[in-house]
């Protein structure tokens, strides 16, 4: 067995515990000790191989009985199948204590919806920015700052420009000589100069040269800046203020980047928010932006919201509904059914007579707790949904998932030695038992238990009753002693 394989059994063991215990712990509940119903159930024809722990399967006993590591029996591994390298087989008994559940593999056309968050943001096509059409003063600055509401023509500043009023005063004199053209051609020029239609219109009419120019809002929103102040010189073209409107806001939605195949402009969502319980508000996909976001692995999705009353205001949250299309029946298992082990995914397929095998699949998107499964399995069969514990550990031992379904892989660098202390029991040829303190790199409690020994020669001079250091890597024997040390004893 390569070292990958033995790192794979040490993890898929300590994972166990989890499942053995919460398996166990519900057998008892149930009325019978998960022990007792695994003894009385009927056991498979075939050799027994050896018995094992399941919250330690590379521990091998040669005899049943209790578990040296926790209250239950020890669980036998038959002969029937061994011949099978892409199967493992589990005693009915013990899938049942662990809580195993299977599902089948369904075939159905997946449109139903998916929710997700946003916020809602300005409207950046919405944006009004007043600039000095020609060079002047700052007379006057209203009492305004940023984040204020404006109204529609709402006064920002009055500005001096007296280069406007030349060209005032040629269009005044020219009124009395009742020459079309003449008159036409000074309007043109007061234009050319800059000034606005409005003020152009109040010259007209006053008869008087206006030399003062109050800059307004052109539109209702919210100010972003003001960048003037009184006695200010400006010059022409220089922005006085943005304003940014609110007649609609943007909701931008992150969508996992696993679950945006599908969404296309045009489609309908259905937003919530917090600030407005009980409203459901409706709109449409505008626009799926371009660019991914690399830490939340999320697209963003725009949808654009009429705000008529002005209720909906930037920087609040929402949830959001977007409605899929009904799509083309495809293939789906339960997410948690899905192994993945870093090259590839896999899930256990369940056959007759409690064995399962594992089936490399390649997958499509996620909706809610299913997966789509583009190859490697057919409708009608029925996957491993819970449980995996067991299988994880038992194909470990047999080097299915670390080999793969297609040949061994490169092998990995040598598992790492593990160190703990204890006290020797007994030394028995090519083996010694010891009480030994925690492996806290492998994760393991301290106890008492047997090793085998590397190389019978590392007990020369250890007896019984002393305190030692040991080392010990994983191998096909389980866990291995490849370094064993006397500790001097202190006075």
């Amino acid at each position: 067995m390569s070292t990958r394989i033995m790192q794979g059994a040490v993890l898929a063991g300590l994972a166990l515990a989890i499942g053995a215990l919460g398996g166990y712990g519900l057998a008892r509940q149930a009325g019978a000790p998960a022990a007792d119903t695994a003894a009385a159930a009927p056991a498979p024809q075939g050799e027994v191989l050896y018995w094992y722990d399941p919250m330690y399967p590379q521990q091998k006993f040669d005899q049943p009985g209790k578990s040296p590591f926790m209250d239950m029996q020890l669980v036998p591994r038959y002969a029937d199948g061994a011949g099978d390298s892409a199967a493992v087989s589990i005693d009915a008994s013990v899938a049942q204590n662990l809580g195993m559940r299977l599902a089948p593999v369904t075939r159905e056309a997946m449109s139903g919806s998916l929710e997700v968050v946003g916020s809602l943001t300005f409207n950046s096509r919405d944006v009004a920015v007043v600039q000095a059409r020609s060079g002047g003063f700052v007379e006057r600055v209203y009492p305004l700052a940023p984040d204020d509401l404006l109204a529609a023509g709402a006064p920002l500043a009055e500005l001096l420009v007296p280069a406007w009023a030349q060209a005032q005063e040629e269009f005044l004199a020219l009124r009395a000589t009742a020459e079309p053209e003449l008159l036409a051609a000074a309007r043109q020029g007061m234009r050319l100069a800059g000034m606005p239609a409005a003020l152009i219109e109040q010259v007209a009419r006053s008869g008087r040269v206006q030399t003062l120019w109050t800059a307004t809002s052109p539109i209702a929103g919210v100010l972003q800046t003001l960048e003037v102040r009184a006695g200010m010189t400006l010059a022409a073209g220089e922005p006085l203020a943005t304003i940014n409107g609110l007649a609609s806001v943007w909701l931008d939605a992150a969508v996992p980047e696993a679950q945006a195949q599908g969404l296309a402009p045009g489609q309908r969502v259905e937003v919530r928010l917090p600030a407005l319980p009980g409203e459901v508000l409706e709109g449409r996909i505008e626009r799926i932006l371009p660019e991914a976001n690399l830490d939340s692995r999320t697209l963003r999705v725009r949808v654009a919201l009429a705000n008529p009353d002005g209720r909906l205001r930037p920087g609040l949250t929402a949830q959001v509904r977007l409605a899929r299309p009904a799509e083309r029946a495809a293939l789906w298992v339960p997410s948690e059914a899905v192994i993945r082990t870093g090259r590839r995914a896999l899930v256990m397929l369940a056959e007759d007579g409690g064995r399962y095998r594992p089936a490399e699949v390649r997958l499509g998107r996620e909706t809610g707790d299913k997966t789509q499964v583009l190859e490697g399995l057919q409708e009608g069969q029925r996957v491993v949904a819970s449980g995996q514990f067991l299988l994880d550990s038992e194909a470990s031992l047999r080097g299915i998932l670390a080999r793969g379904l297609d040949g061994p892989q490169t092998p990995a660098a040598q598992p790492a030695l593990h160190e703990a202390e204890g006290r020797v029991i007994a030394i028995d040829g090519d083996s010694l038992r010891l009480a030994h303190g925690p492996f806290k790199t492998l994760g393991m409690p301290g106890m008492t238990m047997s090793f085998p020994l590397a190389d019978p020669a590392l007990a020369q001079g250890i007896q019984t009753g002393e305190r030692v250091r040991v080392g010990v890597r994983q191998s096909d024997e389980g866990l291995l002693i490849e370094r064993l040390e006397k500790l001097e004893v202190q006075p």
